[in-house]
């Protein structure tokens, strides 16, 4: 039976919300999500497919995604940063949330909402100097989405954060590295102009004695000149 839906721009409180979360839950994808790394400790096993169109019948509100976030449920924190109000997320209310990350899928996604809530620049310096793993990932995740979705950005801003990626190149832990790798490869491919600083850089790290940033460098290699790459890079 396919799920049920709420009606369009339902008003649903908290407790719906979990209600509804649990009546579509999956031991199916929980099983899934723990195979990809994902904390499924508290988790009801909703995927993406299906919280993505809820999140945007319940339309965006700030103080309910705050409330969704407290919960500690994966899926309710998943819609908190699909429906919070970037204008009024501050970078306490983002560091908050940071300390509470415990999977790189609530990285990644929150990341997303900090970079459109115009932290980047106050934030992403912040958490790559933090120790904590996914903390320090969701730096390289906001400058690899920014690289992307930040159109406007001058180009000056994203390869200012090469030196970051270089001092955090050697960090093996796993989640770390991946998304330094990932930002790296990003900036390379925004345009001409990144791309020349991106690969430069990656070609260092290619002959590192350092494993982890040999690693990084060698896989950044590989993309950014492939002749695909290459070819869209030359467009834009």
């Amino acid at each position: 039976m396919a799920p049920r839906r709420p009606p369009e721009n339902a008003d649903y409180v908290v407790a719906d919300i979990l209600a509804w979360l649990e009546e579509h839950g999956s031991s199916e994808n929980l099983a899934g999500m723990a195979r990809f790394g994902i904390d499924t400790a508290k988790a009801f096993g909703v995927g993406n497919a299906l919280l993505r169109p809820f999140a945007k019948t319940l339309g965006r509100n700030h103080e309910r995604a705050l409330d969704l976030w407290q919960t500690g449920y994966r899926e309710a924190r998943l819609l908190a940063i699909f429906t919070d109000e970037p204008a009024r997320v501050s970078t306490d209310q983002a560091r908050a949330m940071a300390a509470d990350f415990n999977s790189w899928e609530i990285v990644d996604h929150a990341a997303d909402l900090f970079v459109d809530a115009g932290h980047l620049d106050g934030l992403a310096p912040e958490f790559a100097n933090d120790n904590r793993e996914f903390v320090r990932r969701a730096a390289f995740a906001m400058i690899a989405i920014a690289a992307v979705h930040l159109k406007k950005e001058p180009d000056a801003t994203l390869t200012g954060y090469l030196p970051l990626i270089e001092k955090h190149a050697a960090d093996p832990r796993n989640f770390v590295r991946k998304a330094v790798n990932w930002a790296l490869r990003n900036i390379g491919k925004r345009n001409p102009a990144c791309h020349a600083p991106a690969l430069e850089l990656a070609e260092k790290f290619a002959t590192s004695k350092d494993k982890t940033a040999r690693w990084i460098g060698k896989d950044a290699v590989r993309e950014l000149t492939d002749a695909r790459t290459m070819e869209r890079v030359s467009r834009k």
